[in-house]
């Protein structure tokens, strides 16, 4: 036995001993487990056995399978956020790490769009999406987790009424917020079956979430920072390029995979979860913005719209 080897017993002795455990049991626990593999600690098999079409469509798979890649990455968002929320004291540096590896995960989602946008044939998905209804990718509960844990909570208040609420309640405020008008029916503004299941399964944990982040969102975490002005700028430019990728270019990306699959004029596709998704997607309608301070008043009021007409006009090159 050599000496690096001793010295590592010494230290996992001292490790064990200050918790109250006893070395030679661990020891005797790591002589009898088997080596672990790279399925078992994937849960690869588990992983491949979550997709359950509820057609025999050949492209229904993708759908499902997409859709779950997107949670995944939710949930990484969501692991950096939680991390920051969680902060007493921030630091600037590790503030900027975490913002950028979220705005990646985004980014991720963003560029890979394309599988749900031009990776199934139309007449096929018209057909199961039927047999998914009232489901939505509106009830993503993880995205509105990310939401309500970036930013104040008023940003998130439906446009019309976010200056009359600004001083209100968490409670108050959740009434009014942006998404429930994603998920009313059209014609008489009542709330679909989506949207009251929705409300059903998440409101309690939404309005938990309202309260325990009312101080330690990422904005006001930002706003705990000190550091010079050349890291302030680095933090605001990744504040930036997070605001537009999760309230701009994600949302839009939706938008032209619903008008590719579902527009068809003069008579426009129901959405599944029969939302009114031509007003609720397209970020020029909501102005939902995360961080307004960091904006122009010419930048909050033409918000979206640059990033809507380059893809049209991509759209009309194609």
């Amino acid at each position: 036995m050599n000496s690096e080897i001793e010295h590592r017993i010494k230290l996992l002795a001292e490790k064990y001993d200050a918790s109250g455990q006893d070395l030679l049991a661990f020891l005797d626990g790591l002589l009898y487990a088997n080596y672990i593999t790279y399925w078992d600690y994937i849960e690869v098999d588990t992983l491949l056995s979550l997709q359950k079409p509820r057609t025999d469509f050949a492209d229904e798979p993708i759908f499902i399978m997409y859709h779950q890649i997107t949670e995944l990455y939710f949930k990484l968002a969501l692991h950096e956020i939680r991390q920051i929320n969680a902060w007493e004291t921030p630091e600037a540096e590790e503030l900027l790490e975490k913002i950028e590896r979220i705005n990646r995960y985004f980014n991720a989602l963003t560029t890979s769009f394309g599988v749900m946008e031009k990776g199934m044939k139309r007449e096929e998905f018209l057909k199961f999406r039927m047999a998914l209804i009232p489901a939505s990718g509106f009830q993503s509960a993880q995205y509105r987790q990310i939401e309500i844990a970036s930013t104040d909570l008023i940003n998130l208040v439906d446009a019309e009424h976010r200056e009359r609420l600004q001083n209100a309640s968490a409670e108050e405020k959740m009434a009014y917020i942006y998404w429930r008008n994603g998920a009313t029916i059209a014609d008489t503004g009542e709330k679909t079956l989506t949207l009251k299941q929705f409300e059903e399964k998440y409101n309690k944990l939404f309005l938990e979430d309202a309260h325990r982040y009312n101080d330690v969102n990422i904005w006001q975490q930002y706003k705990r920072c000190t550091c010079d002005e050349e890291m302030r700028e680095k933090l605001i430019d990744a504040l930036r390029v997070l605001d537009l990728n999760v309230n701009v270019t994600w949302p839009l990306q939706h938008y032209k995979t619903a008008v590719a699959y579902l527009a068809r004029r003069p008579d426009d596709v129901a959405a599944t979860g029969g939302t009114n998704w031509q007003k609720y997607l397209p970020p020029r309608f909501q102005k939902r913005i995360f961080y307004p301070e960091l904006w122009s008043d010419q930048e909050k009021s033409e918000w979206g719209k640059s990033w809507v007409e380059s893809v049209l006009n991509g759209d009309k090159n194609e």
